[in-house]
This record gives structure tokens, sequence and C-alpha cells, in this order.
């Protein structure tokens, strides 16, 4: 989970899978405590968070975490972050034992730039939501502004919809699920907070995870 992709990664210990952040520490968050067969909660995230943090009192991991969550989310994209606080808000009430909703996920990292890489480039990078479901379920969900299906004077681009679901059937074939919003569906109003609830209700039935609506 990063706000921005200026900070250098090393590997200390390969054999261990250590990862240190070399530059621009305050800027990318590594969760490093062992991922179970009940997929990775809330509730597990802020208990990570609140000892990052120096044994801070839960009430405040829980405000905190959310506040540095809500930060990676680019400000050039308002439907992303309409979709966070409105996942949020309809599932308060169960949001200690749902499975986080993580945003901006590097699926992997390359100190290369693709030109650099040329044909060798790994084209996907980063996820603008992932979830980790219970027995090993991998949940991203993307949302879909101009850039994902169109060019840079903004007319319609077979090109760039051609690199959109490469990507996707490379996340899928890596078991991933891969589910899309358009950016019209997060306008602010009540119909996006309707589409937000109603898609994450389904996705909770259909792999039997438990939930309730509301705030607290």
């Amino acid at each position: 989970m990063s706000e921005f992709v200026n900070s250098l990664l090393r590997l200390r210990d390969a054999i261990n899978n250590d990862i240190e952040i070399a530059t621009e520490a305050d800027t990318v968050l590594i969760y490093d405590r062992p991922i179970g067969p009940e997929g990775l909660q809330w509730r597990q995230l802020q208990d990570w968070w609140a000892e990052r943090e120096g044994g801070i009192p839960q009430e405040e991991a829980k405000k905190t975490l959310y506040n540095r969550l809500q930060s990676c989310l680019p400000l050039s994209s308002p439907p992303q972050r309409f979709l966070f606080s409105a996942f949020h808000k309809a599932f308060g009430k169960s949001i200690p034992t749902l499975p986080a909703l993580l945003p901006e996920v590097w699926l992997h990292w390359d100190p290369k730039t693709i030109a650099q890489r040329g044909s060798n480039a790994l084209p996907r990078f980063r996820m603008d939501f992932l979830m980790l479901l219970p027995f090993g379920v991998r949940i991203v969900v993307e949302v879909d502004g101009k850039h994902h299906y169109a060019d840079e004077s903004g007319a319609a681009s077979p090109k760039e919809y051609a690199k959109m679901v490469a990507a996707d059937r490379d996340l899928r074939l890596a078991r991933y699920e891969v589910f899309r919003f358009g950016a019209a569906e997060l306008d602010g109003g009540d119909d996006g907070r309707s589409a937000v609830r109603e898609f994450f209700e389904l996705l909770f039935k259909r792999y039997g995870v438990s939930y309730a609506l509301g705030s607290k």
C-alpha cells in the first residue's frame, strides 16, 4: 500500500523474504505478518498498525489506520476515494471481522521503467483495491476511468483497452478474481453508495463471509 512510487526496495534476506524500504519509507506500508486461512481481516491489520505505531490504543489505531489508507488513494480519482469511504460506511458494524479493503497494492515492483525493460516489462503493477478472503480467495476491485479505454486525447483506444484485458487475464491465471466499476457509477450520490453496498453484499454472500450493514 503506497502513496508514491519513489521508494527503493531491497531484499535483505532472500531466504526469509525480508524486504527493506531503502528510501521514502514513510510512503510505503508493508504488512509483515503471516496471513492465515481466514485471510486478512481489518482487526488483524489494526492490531499490526497499533503495534507499528508504538502500542497506541485500539480506538486511535482504528482512526489513524483508516486515515492512512485513505491517504494512499489518489486525489485525482474521486471515484476511487468514494468507493473506499462508501464501503466503510455501509459495513461499519462488521468492518473489524471483514476482509480489509486494501488500497493501492503493488503486485510486483521493478526498479526499472517499462521503457527500460521493453518486451520484458511487467505490465500490471498496481491494484486499485485488494481483499484477501478466507481460504486463499484474492479479490481485486478496479475503478475504471478514461485512461483504461482512451488515449491521451480522450479518443477511444483499442490499444489501451487491449492492455487492460490482457492484464486481467494474467491476474485471473494467477488466481485473482477481478471486478471492475466504471468511474461514472461512483458519482458520489446515493446510486453510487447503493452500487458499492450491493456489490460487496453479493461478494460476501458468494464466499460465505458474514456481515452486518450500518455504522456503529
